[in-house]
């Protein structure tokens, strides 16, 4: 299982945003932005057998600008 902080260069399986959050299932794991990780988090909150969540840093970046 992978758990390194995400980078600039991960991308949301979804629309190719900056991702901030991994999910990891059974067969795999998906990467989505903070908007698409909220949007799914009924489909994969049961499946999931981890989530690393780093959405706290998308305040942190803007402030840092």
């Amino acid at each position: 299982m992978t758990t390194e902080p995400l980078t600039a260069a991960d991308r949301c399986d979804r629309c190719g945003a900056q991702a901030y959050v991994r999910v990891v299932l059974p067969a795999g794991e998906l990467l989505f932005c903070g908007h698409h990780a909220r949007e799914h988090r009924p489909a994969y909150a049961d499946v999931a057998t981890y989530v690393q969540d780093e959405t706290d840093r998308l305040l942190a970046d803007y402030a840092a600008r």
